[in-house]
């Protein structure tokens, strides 16, 4: 079992940063590949980014260039810094942990709780 902790949201203007941070439970953290997605009020989840064990990382188009996804075994934890944010990045923001960088929810067996993220105009 994996258990995953989100921390870092909040309320931002538009053009602002945020990082978010995910704590992973277990001690084979190193093995897995991480994800982010966000959920925003009446939308569907969708995948935001992922890096693999060896550091690999894929992102959605939509956030492509704006946010980075890095990860430190040593702490068991996955971040996600945010740059640039647009308001269109207002959502809940979901930890996930899986076999592989995958762009789809259900090859990920673990989720966080989420944190919310809002970005003021």
């Amino acid at each position: 079992q994996v258990q995953l902790v989100e921390s870092g949201g909040g309320l931002v203007q538009a053009g602002g940063s945020l990082r978010l941070s995910c704590v992973a439970s277990g001690r084979t953290f190193s093995a897995y590949a991480m994800a982010w997605f966000r959920q925003a009020p009446g939308k569907e989840r969708e995948f935001v980014g992922a890096i693999g064990w060896r550091g690999n990382t894929d992102y959605a188009r939509s956030v492509q260039g704006r946010f980075i996804i890095s990860r430190d075994n040593a702490k068991n934890t996955v971040y996600l810094q945010m740059n640039s944010l647009k308001p269109e990045d207002t959502a809940v923001y979901y930890c996930a942990a899986g076999g592989g960088v995958s762009f789809q929810g259900y090859d990920y067996n673990y989720w966080g709780q989420g944190t919310q993220v809002t970005v003021s105009s």
